[in-house]
C-alpha cells in the first residue's frame, strides 16, 4: 500500500498547510483485513488511496498582480489544464469589493491540480505491480475526470469519507457494494466548460475501458451494473 504525498496548500483565507507524506488509511484497521507488505513483488494486489483533483479556489493573486483579473480555472482533472473552451464573458460580474472587474472569465488560462501527485501514485503503482491488480479508492467531494487514472486501475471504489472499516469490508469482499454515483463524472473538461450552468445532468459522462459509463445513478455490484428501484426512478 503506497503512501500518499500531500502538497502544501494555501486556502482562500491565506491559511497554509505544510506538505506531508502519509498513509491514506488507518493502518491498524487495514491490518485486520490484510497482511501489509512494503515490497510490490511480495504483494498480491495494491490498494491506492487518493482524493479527487484539487483545482484550487479559482483565484490567483499572481494573475491579478500581472495584470489579469485574478480568476483562474478550477479544474476537475489532475494534469495541466488550459481553459480553451471557457466563456469569453462570465455570467457574473466582479465582486462589489473588486475595483474595475466586470468579467470573471478565465478563458485561455492554465492550471494544474494541487494533488497531481495522486495521478502519479496510481500510474506508478500500476507500473510496479505489473499484471497484479491495482485497486484505487477515491475520496470525492465533487465530480472528477477519471480518464487520467482509470486505465491504470483494475477496480475503482468511490467514497465520500466513510470509515476505513466500511471501505475494507468492500475491498475484502465481506460486503457487496451497493451505492450509486450522486453526480455525473465528466468525460473531460471540454464537456464541463460547455455545460449549461442551470441544467442538471447535461455533461457527457466518462466511459471506461469495460464500457461502463460513469453517469448519475451508476454503480456496480458483484453481478455487474446495479439495476433496482433507485435506478428505475432516477435514470
Amino acid at each position: 500500500m503506497p503512501q500518499r504525498y500531500v502538497a502544501p496548500t494555501v486556502n482562500w483565507f491565506g491559511v497554509a498547510t505544510k506538505e506531508r507524506t502519509e498513509h491514506p488509511f488507518n493502518m491498524e484497521v487495514v491490518a485486520k483485513y490484510f497482511e501489509v507488505v512494503d515490497d510490490p513483488s511480495e504483494a498480491d494486489f495494491a490498494m491506492v488511496g487518493i482524493e479527487n483533483p484539487n483545482g484550487g479556489v479559482g483565484y490567483n493573486i499572481a494573475d491579478k498582480e500581472s495584470g489579469g483579473n485574478g480568476y483562474v480555472p478550477i479544474s476537475l482533472q489532475f494534469g495541466t489544464y488550459t481553459a480553451t473552451h471557457a466563456r469569453e464573458e462570465s455570467l457574473a460580474a466582479g465582486s462589489p469589493l473588486e475595483e474595475g472587474i466586470t468579467n470573471r472569465s478565465y478563458k485561455g488560462k492554465t492550471t494544474t491540480a494541487i494533488n497531481i501527485s495522486d495521478m502519479a501514485l496510481v500510474t506508478d503503482t500500476k507500473r510496479k505491480m505489473g499484471d497484479k491488480p491495482v485497486v484505487v479508492l477515491v475520496k470525492v467531494a465533487k465530480p472528477m475526470v477519471f480518464a487520467e487514472i482509470e486505465p491504470a486501475a483494475d477496480a475503482i471504489l468511490v467514497h465520500m469519507g466513510v470509515q476505513d472499516q466500511a471501505l475494507m469490508d468492500i475491498v475484502s469482499g465481506k460486503v457487496e457494494p451497493s451505492a450509486l454515483l450522486p453526480f455525473q463524472m465528466p468525460k473531460g473538461m471540454k464537456t464541463v466548460e460547455e455545460q449549461f450552468e442551470d441544467v442538471p445532468r447535461d455533461m457527457e459522462p466518462y466511459t471506461d475501458s469495460n464500457g461502463n459509463t460513469y453517469d448519475f445513478a451508476f454503480g456496480l455490484n458483484w453481478s455487474g451494473t446495479i439495476e433496482d428501484e433507485r435506478t428505475q426512478t432516477y435514470k
